[in-house]
């Protein structure tokens, strides 16, 4: 199961999750224009109801509002949803918002022609059982004929290689540059890691020039490295079919791409 670890976790980093990309406001829009893309190419050129089932801050919502379609985002964390529905309001988009877990959605059956679950997000569940869940929930909330749309890691390559760190990354913003990287814990069953988020920014006191001190917040979760296979089989035993993965030089999203039909 999953524990309380990652609402914490994302409560924590709410405020702060945008200074993990170079550059937002741009990964705002280009993720939203390859997901329009991918679902124009399924279900045809439209605005649609779409459900953001771990919607975070909005990287994804604020995207797709902006292309017209008609955004409802729920995520684990309140405070990363209350957020989103910030940035909304502060870009005159209409986004509703709620705390929600994937696992029970607090919302009618069929209300919706989309579902996605981005940017690695599923694999905070750590069980089967806890996946099938929330992908049957998924499945009930969309249209017969709707579309579902995940999107992780490249897991099937990562379990290869069990990679112990992610390279450094570096925004800069009105607080000065923040630096990100993570540290990977991999368990004993090779399918499971905890993770060791750290953000370095200066703190320069009195003096706004001095840059020889930083603090450090240090994040932490937990991950299933589900494969392409994996994440597929519970696909199908949740009710979905023709399932079908995307990479990212044919989608234009940063992530692989999962769809599956209701």
């Amino acid at each position: 199961m999953r524990t309380p670890t990652a609402r914490y976790f994302y409560d924590d980093l709410a405020d702060h999750y945008d200074l993990l990309y170079a550059d937002w406001e741009a990964s705002v829009a280009r993720q939203g224009t390859a997901l329009d893309d991918r679902v124009a190419r399924v279900l045809g050129p439209g605005a649609y109801d779409v459900l953001d089932c771990a919607c975070g801050i909005g990287t994804q919502a604020l995207g797709l509002a902006a292309r017209g379609h008609r955004v409802t985002g729920t995520d684990l964390s309140p405070v990363a949803a209350a957020r989103a529905a910030r940035e909304a309001a502060a870009r005159g988009l209409a986004l509703t918002t709620a705390a929600a877990d994937m696992r029970a959605l607090p919302l009618r059956d069929g209300a919706f022609d989309v579902v996605l679950c981005a940017d690695n997000s599923l694999p905070h569940l750590l069980t089967g059982d806890d996946v099938r869940t929330a992908l049957a929930e998924m499945r009930r909330v969309l249209r017969p004929g709707g579309l579902l749309l995940v999107t992780t890691r490249p897991y099937d390559e990562l379990r290869r290689e069990r990679p112990l760190a992610t390279p450094p990354s570096v925004t800069t913003g009105p607080g000065g540059r923040t630096v990100s990287f993570q540290l990977w814990h991999w368990h004993d069953d090779g399918e499971r890691y905890d993770l060791e988020l750290f953000q370095l920014r200066p703190d320069t006191g009195e003096d706004p020039g001095a840059v020889d001190r930083w603090t450090t917040a240090v994040r932490r979760a937990t991950y299933w490295a589900l494969t392409r296979a994996q994440l597929g089989g519970l696909a199908a035993e949740a009710g979905l079919h023709e399932i079908g993965w995307h990479d990212p030089e044919h989608t234009g999203f940063f992530q692989p791409m999962m769809t599956a039909r209701r």
